[in-house]
């Protein structure tokens, strides 16, 4: 039987781990609470460019040799920054955990910083930033944060931009990470076949001598706006690429489970609402969905299509029209059924996986600040009603609070403001 165990080290950090005595395979991750909400302007992109940094080599080992000491016995290992926190991971066969603990513990600990890696380093990411504005759906996914977020550290790119990482050296990295990387923030976590004792023991030596400190708090998230925002950007894409947010619930709001299913039956699958009327029923594009990106105190639900140009007038008018149903109308109970039916599913299946497993700790610890059972958050999201999920989209779902970001051939801005009812 799976068993998930808490346990806090001396110097602060914790370590959450689930036994997994049917696993092959081990999964590890370290992580540290700092994201692109963090940063000042003048230093937007530098924990994405510290994570990469991490990469870059430590006292014993060179960027080859950490690759190669994971990769060469059939394992991976990445890492990843987000709005607000950043995770150093790593999976392999369950023999190798002690080396997976070896290696992310000695990148989170002792990175070089080295001035001729940074600068290499530097048009690597420049390089990323140019990928991410090349492609439509990642430069309508950026647009679409800065109108969302406007005048807030979120509405920045995590990547930075070409100008920002042009100022970052090693004295900025070792400054940055020194008021951010602490033993008291620290998680790790862990899941697969190892026991909660030899986690412990050996994460507790490896990481011992970080150092305590309380870090700076992000600022808060802005107020949802009271007016449609729209931005437009002609582009020489294949497709128009139509992006839209509003206003969402944090990670502790206890109306987020109903928020859930309201994503899930809005966009979600190809059983949603706006796939089958859109792709099933008009053939208006190939792709559409929606996405909810969860923060301590807020959040945002998201929507993106890709589509021809001309159909773009009647697309958006499906998206507000399928919004307003929702917020009218309790959905019918056959329809929520299926909606918790799809997450409660979809959760288990991908719980069978221990790196999977091992993100769940992390994110519970860093939302809810204690592990949470999985089957509690299955029994909340079974005891959602149809009234619930109205009560949520007439909340949300409403046309002043809309951030409309279309990017492609010579778009339409007068009609986008007619629909949004903009002057």
């Amino acid at each position: 039987m799976d068993r998930q165990h808490l346990t806090t080290l001396p110097g602060g950090v914790r370590v959450a781990t689930l036994e997994m005595p049917h696993a092959l395979t081990v999964s590890m991750g370290i992580w540290a609470p700092v994201g692109g909400r963090h940063e000042p302007a003048r230093l937007n992109g530098i924990s994405h460019f510290i994570e990469h940094m991490l990469f870059k080599g430590t006292a014993k080992r060179s960027a080859r040799r950490i690759n190669e000491d994971i990769e060469g016995v059939g394992g991976d290992i990445n890492a990843y920054t987000a709005e607000e926190r950043t995770c150093y991971y790593a999976t392999a066969a369950a023999e190798f955990f002690p080396r997976v603990c070896d290696v992310l513990c000695d990148i989170y600990k002792n990175p070089r910083f080295a001035p001729r890696d940074i600068d290499r380093e530097r048009s690597v990411i420049a390089e990323e930033i140019q990928m991410y504005e090349d492609e439509p759906s990642s430069f309508a996914q950026d647009l679409l944060q800065a109108i969302h977020w406007s005048g807030h550290p979120l509405g920045r790119p995590i990547t930075g931009t070409i100008d920002s990482i042009q100022g970052m050296d090693a004295a900025a990295f070792r400054a940055y990470r020194a008021s951010h990387y602490h033993a008291t923030n620290t998680v790790v976590t862990a899941a697969g076949r190892l026991t909660h004792g030899q986690v412990v023991d050996q994460v507790g030596r490896l990481l011992e001598g970080l150092p305590s400190a309380k870090p700076p708090r992000a600022n808060p998230c802005p107020p949802p706006h009271e007016a449609p925002r729209l931005a437009v950007r002609d582009r020489d894409f294949q497709q128009t690429q139509l992006a839209i947010a509003l206003p969402a619930y944090s990670h502790r709001d206890p109306r987020r489970f109903a928020l859930h299913l309201l994503h899930v039956i809005l966009g979600a699958n190809a059983s949603s609402r706006l796939f089958q009327e859109m792709r099933e029923k008009r053939g208006l594009c190939y792709s559409v969905s929606s996405h909810w990106t969860s923060l301590d105190d807020g959040g945002a639900l998201e929507i993106f299509a890709g589509l021809d140009r001309k159909n773009l007038e009647r697309s958006l008018g499906i998206i507000l029209s399928q919004c307003g149903a929702l917020a009218a109308n309790p959905p019918a109970a056959a329809e929520l059924r299926r909606a918790k039916d799809y997450s409660i599913g979809a959760s288990r299946m991908s719980m069978e996986r221990p790196s999977n497993q091992s993100q769940r700790l992390g994110n519970s610890l860093f939302a809810r600040h204690q592990l949470v059972d999985p089957e509690e958050v299955n029994n909340a999201i079974r005891a959602v009603t149809p009234d619930e999920i109205r009560d949520v989209a007439r909340d949300l779902l409403r046309p002043d609070r809309l951030s409309v970001v279309v990017v492609g051939p010579k778009p339409d801005e007068k009609m986008l403001r007619r629909l949004l009812g903009l002057p």
